[in-house]
């Protein structure tokens, strides 16, 4: 290993038409080449001449009666310099021009803790294994297998690996997946870099990579930089050739993990000059893992890099795949696989990514010619889909995976399975209705705040707050929880990130505003920092100007977004754009998360904040089983919300 210092998106169909053109091959540096691998028929670069054939390693250096250059068709085996002797004329060794290596690279993205099949029988880390293992024992030559980043999500199948004693368990799933190189993703800095440095600790023997973060002020991270499992890059060895695998995380990381002392440095430049620093290094065949959040950047990023072959994003849940792919059902492709997009040289990477949680391992298959220029992408690349036994294409789930992860983490999750009350009403929580609209689940979790902040507030000397503003991208189930009974299971997939509840004091309309025109700034893109909120209501114009910031966190715009403002007791604090009198006058307690307190998401808060001692998941419990009584009553909790937040007709 090479050790150096360390959402609705833009329509991937789109995309995929723009860069339809064919593929060309980047534009490497030439290093040596080595022979092994490289058997075919062309002009030989040999001494002698003669009819035959020479085993040796080199680059077609053979004697034999008579002296003199010749061409002539051969092959050769081996590396190095070596020698083969015949006679005659004809067969030598030598570098054909139709000499091409095939590398198979075996890749996912966003495994996101979800270990177990869904309830469709798709998926799953145990199918996922077997697969991966299956398709890396029948390559025909190199190969290498990756993961994109997000390899943890906060939750309960997380919470129940970091309770036990031993491994994590999804870094026991994942050491029996043998991968050759994993992506920091940002989740993966979600319980802040200890728990990050415990879980690569726990997959052994594999390089975490990220080219442009620099963790030399987290110990736990240094510690392992300076003993190879955090790098810049590493070079995997396969069928005789050097292949250069380079990490990158999206510079989003503050504002939407935890990464604490962790430095995050601009992407383009990082990655850059460890294409040339493996270039340098002799490594002619580079492959960027990345997790940038969806493949719309990584088609932008290309555009400013040289050297790079193939790039495999992750971050998006993208599912690119081809016209005839086999899918999992209900699932739609986003795009081509590979989508291609046009390098500083002028050529063109293929980029592929799949859609995460271990229900597809990508195979993408291209050949390189002696150069380590791209030729071409095989036919056979696409997802494939973790199927059960039961389907054609299905496969057993990995015995000592079953074993060591499957059955302890069905028994620990049942723990969770005890009954807390019931809802008369579907609870709406899925990702692309949260992060653009009020639900009822948003408004049943802001409730949920505000009523265990004011009852904690004497305990811990703050005011007791009138609203609550959460940040959608804390509210994770992606699903709508049917009417019926909720377990405190349900609570911990609502909320699994153990943020705690906190009350920040004294804010003026001014700084609402802020607030909630940062909330609704990147709706267009199914953001995170989409607010669900309660003891107010708000009306905004998406079509107005988006706050805006700078990579160093400076306002570029204000924004002109949000429209109107009230309070729950008739206060108008925003009308038409501007905060009134008593919006000036006033002096507010908000209810929100620690991570929201903090910055996290972009939120403008600025100064002390108090935390209560309670998770945002335990808040959400105790207002289900004590606030209402065990109910959640479709008449305070209507399909679609209640009003809250509406756009400007």
């Amino acid at each position: 290993m090479r050790e150096s210092g360390f959402d609705p998106r833009l329509p991937l169909l789109l995309i995929a038409a723009l860069f339809t053109a064919p593929l060309a091959g980047c534009d490497d540096d030439e290093t040596e080449q080595t022979a092994d691998m490289m058997v075919g028929e062309g002009e030989g670069e040999g001494e002698g001449e003669g009819e035959g054939e020479g085993e040796g390693e080199g680059e077609g250096e053979g004697e034999g009666e008579g002296e003199g250059e010749g061409e002539g068709e051969g092959e050769g085996e081996g590396e190095g310099e070596g020698e083969g002797e015949g006679e005659g004329e004809g067969e030598g060794e030598g570098e054909g021009e139709g000499e091409t290596y095939s590398l198979t690279i075996l890749h996912s993205n966003d495994g996101e803790s979800v270990l177990l099949p869904g309830d469709d029988g798709f998926g799953g880390v145990a199918g996922y294994v077997t697969l991966a293992l299956r398709e890396r024992a029948a390559a025909p030559e190199g190969i290498i297998h990756v993961t994109s980043g997000d390899n943890f999500l906060a939750g309960p199948t997380f919470t129940a690996g970091l309770d036990r004693v031993g491994p994590i368990f999804d870094a026991l799933a994942l050491a029996e997946a043998d991968f050759d190189a994993m992506c920091i993703g940002n989740h993966d800095f979600d319980f802040g870099p200890d728990v990050l440095a415990r879980f690569i600790a726990d997959v052994p023997d594999v390089p975490f990579l990220s080219a442009n973060l620099d963790v030399s002020a987290e110990p736990t991270l240094q510690a392992l930089v300076d003993a190879g499992r955090i790098a810049h890059s590493t070079v995997i060895e396969t069928a005789g050739r050097r292949v250069g695998v380079i990490g990158a995380t999206t510079t989003d990381l503050p504002i939407i993990s935890s990464p604490r002392e962790v430095v995050v440095e601009p992407v383009a430049a990082a990655v850059q000059a460890e294409v040339e620093a493996l270039t340098a290094d002799g490594v002619d065949i580079i492959v960027l893992i990345s997790h940038l959040q969806s493949v719309v950047l990584d088609v932008e990023l290309a555009a400013n890099l040289s050297g790079v072959d193939v790039m495999i994003a992750g971050g998006g849940d993208d599912l690119l795949a081809r016209e005839d792919s086999l899918l999992v059902p209900g699932d739609e492709r986003a795009g081509d696989y590979p989508t291609y997009a046009g390098d500083a040289d002028g050529g063109m990477i293929p980029v592929v990514t799949t859609a995460g949680q271990y229900r597809y391992l990508g195979k993408l298959v291209v050949e390189f010619d002696a150069a380590g220029e791209v030729v071409a992408v095989a036919p056979e690349s696409g997802p494939l889909r973790v199927a059960p036994p039961a389907e054609a294409d299905g496969v057993e789930p990995a015995a000592a995976v079953v074993a060591a992860v499957v059955t302890p983490l069905e028994a620990a999750l049942a723990a969770f399975e005890v009954a807390i009350g019931s809802t008369e009403v579907d609870l709406d929580g899925v990702r692309g209705t949260i992060r653009t609209a009020e639900t009822n689940l948003g408004d049943l979790i802001a409730d949920a705040f505000v009523w265990q902040a004011r009852a904690l507030a004497d305990d811990f000397d703050v005011e007791p707050p009138s609203i609550a503003i959460t940040n959608a991208g804390g509210i994770r189930n992606d699903s709508v929880i049917a009417a019926g009974e909720l377990t405190e299971l349900d609570t911990f997939e609502v909320l699994p990130f153990g943020n705690f509840l906190t009350v920040v004091e004294g804010l003026d309309g001014a700084a609402l505003e802020a607030l909630l025109e940062n909330a609704v700034s990147r709706i267009e893109e199914v953001n995170g920092r989409f607010a669900q909120v309660a003891g107010l209501s708000f009306v905004y114009d998406p079509t107005g100007e988006a706050r805006a910031t700078d990579d160093d966190g400076n306002v570029t715009a204000e924004g002109s977004r949000v429209v109107t403002v009230m309070l729950d007791d008739g206060t108008l604090i925003v009308e038409d754009g501007m905060v009134t009198a008593d919006g000036m006058m006033a002096s507010l307690a908000v209810a929100t998360l620690s991570f929201i307190a903090r910055g996290g998401d972009g939120y403008p808060f600025d100064g002390a904040f108090t935390t209560l001692g309670v998770t945002d998941q335990q808040a959400l419990r105790n207002y289900i089983v004590d606030g209402l009584g065990g109910t959640v009553t479709a008449a305070d909790y209507p399909a679609g919300g209640d009003g809250r937040i509406t756009t400007a007709e």
